[in-house]
């Protein structure tokens, strides 16, 4: 998480450094002046992510430590204009995640360990509120609520952890909240933004055996995430 946000931090400075002579100069030469009056109009968007979860137990005391990986999104982005400040925006993404699990209590690898690997299909629909644009620069921010599809779940699967098979439920439902800028080039909106991803409800599927060691002190599990976008329109 804490490498996504300095990898953000470092492309912005990048950008600004490579550019500022026609984007944050103090007099700079308006680019795509009409841009913003579009009453609907599309893009696309890439970047990189760390999928975490957030635990709460029966009993404190035996925490499960959540490794987060860094992954990779990709979508598509459709706006609605629906003031000079304001748009409705859909979102719909392909994200590549994974965690590792390491479990306390445990003396060999396969039962303290579970990586759990997901492909989620996330369809937000958020609302993004913009500042007043200063030359080519206007930042934002945005909110909103999604529901997602984990085509990687294992919720079909007859084997539970026993036989090494994490399983949790394949929708979920989440919201999000995040900032970010917009950069007007000559041709294309360029808009970096940083969000944070947090779970409504309880995703996990347990053991069959109620006091399983993986599953049975867990009260709930909920994804948690944080994502760097750039969009192009």
């Amino acid at each position: 998480m804490k490498k996504i946000i300095v990898f953000f931090t470092f492309f912005t400075l990048s950008v600004q450094a490579q550019f500022g002579t026609s984007i944050f100069s103090k007099d700079p030469i308006v680019n795509l002046e009409n841009f913003d009056k579009q009453r609907v109009y599309w893009g696309y968007f890439l970047g990189f992510s760390s999928f975490d979860f957030k635990t709460d137990y029966k009993v404190p005391g035996q925490d499960i430590n959540v490794k987060g990986n860094s992954g990779f999104n990709v979508g598509l982005v459709g706006v609605l204009r629906l003031h000079e400040y304001v748009e409705l925006r859909f979102e719909p993404g392909l994200y590549y995640a994974s965690r590792t699990l390491t479990y306390p209590g445990f003396t060999n690898e396969r039962d303290a360990l579970r990586e759990v690997k997901a492909t989620y299909i996330d369809f937000p629909l958020m609302l993004k509120f913009s500042s007043l644009r200063t030359g080519n620069v206007r930042p934002y921010l945005l909110g909103g609520v999604g529901t997602t599809l984990n085509l990687s779940s294992n919720s079909k699967s007859k084997d539970d952890n026993s036989e090494q098979k994490f399983r949790v439920k394949p929708w979920t439902q989440n919201y999000t909240f995040g900032f970010g800028i917009d950069l007007y080039f000559e041709y294309f909106k360029f808009s970096p933004s940083i969000r944070g991803v947090f779970g409504f409800n309880d995703e996990l599927i347990r053991d069959d055996d109620p006091n399983s060691p993986w599953t049975g002190n867990i009260e709930s599990l909920k994804t948690r995430a944080v994502l760097i976008n750039f969009t192009f329109h």
